[in-house]
């Protein structure tokens, strides 16, 4: 017997899987943000986990960025950092995520106070346990924060050279208006030079999505677009994309925060025209859903079928910046997983 027309939670939550689109700071959870902020002697103004909870409330980007940033005031040390992620791939693992490159934002916390040192070396431990630990293989990518300025962000690059062997790549992240992917021109030519990946957000129905996916595609050359929906807008972009063999990081639950709109049908309209899409979670703790939720509610609104959701997983290796064999091996593992799962259903 087949894997089931219309895949189910079993399927999704077991089938292995990359996760590409990933901000470790918006893995916080409010017990642990509480917990963090006990320990170190923060007044956050809650008591309670339901009371930090109910603080996790917005309906656009921007009032979303407005809750995000003051809630890493309780990240302040090495072992802070090193918990969260850690938290993050036990949760990770039991979705079936094998292979994860995690996003993380140093500006938010250097421009505090914090060592740039003990933000990547606590990150960098847990992602370092991770294979033992939790069954994943994680790495990191340094995201710089759009609405800051370019030579902060230059300043940024430059402080994470001593620590290069521990970061696999570099991203744009925070607020697209008024700071399209131009102003970071020069800083993505020194990080290539220095032999980072690249990647840039591009988010979803901002003023001049489509202008700033060129921009990413044509100018700054990079290896793989986030969110990158609003690329169905033009054709030929879709055409770049495809024919490039380009990731996008697409994220469904999010999408339905910061707009009206999941993107289901754009992005199983992308999936279906061969487009390397994949499905992630991208502020989990705040959107209320990791990327095995986000494999379903996407399935689930634009009427995948199980082969489309196996699909889904190929492409976030296919789209990985893992190495040939490692890939070559996950794809296998996906392979195996399916032909069990199958024979299970006899």
């Amino acid at each position: 017997m087949p894997a089931p027309t219309t895949p189910t939670r079993e399927f999704v939550t077991g089938l292995p899987k990359a996760e590409l689109h990933l901000h470790l700071e918006g893995t916080l959870e409010p017990d642990l943000k509480l917990r963090l902020a006990q320990r170190n002697g923060i007044d956050i103004g809650q008591s309670t986990v339901e009371e930090v909870r109910a603080t996790y409330a917005f309906d656009s980007l921007t009032s979303f960025l407005a809750v995000y940033y003051p809630a890493m005031e309780v990240l302040q040390t090495a072992d802070d950092f090193y918990e969260l992620a850690d938290a993050y791939l036990a949760r990770a693992a039991a979705d079936g995520v094998k292979h994860v490159e995690m996003f993380f934002d140093p500006q938010a916390h250097t421009s505090r106070g914090v060592p740039f040192e003990a933000v990547v070396t606590g990150y960098h431990r847990a992602a370092a346990e991770a294979p033992a630990k939790h069954g994943i293989d994680a790495h990191l990518i340094l995201c710089f924060l759009r609405d800051l300025s370019a030579e902060s962000a230059a300043e940024t690059l430059e402080a994470s050279v001593p620590f290069r062997d521990k970061i696999l790549g570099v991203g744009l992240d925070s607020d697209e208006r008024d700071n399209p992917p131009q102003k970071f021109a020069d800083v993505f030519a020194r990080a290539r030079e220095l032999g980072y990946r690249l990647t840039m957000h591009c988010d979803i129905d901002q003023v001049g999505s489509i202008d700033n996916i060129r921009t990413v595609l044509d100018e700054i050359a990079v290896d793989r677009v986030d969110h990158g929906t609003n690329v169905v807008e033009d054709p030929a972009l879709v055409d770049v994309v495809r024919d490039r063999g380009l990731g996008l990081t697409t994220c469904p639950i999010s999408n339905s925060f910061v707009t009206d709109d999941m993107k289901a049908t754009e992005i199983a309209g992308l999936l279906r025209s061969g487009v390397r899409v994949t499905v992630n979670s991208d502020d989990p703790a705040y959107f209320g859903g990791y990327v095995a939720d986000n494999y379903v509610a996407l399935a689930e609104a634009a009427g995948l079928t199980t082969e489309e959701v196996v699909q889904l997983a190929r492409n976030s290796f296919e789209a990985s910046w893992l190495g040939n064999s490692q890939r070559a091996a996950y794809l296998a593992e996906i392979d195996r997983y399916v032909a069990a799962f199958e024979s299970r259903a006899v």
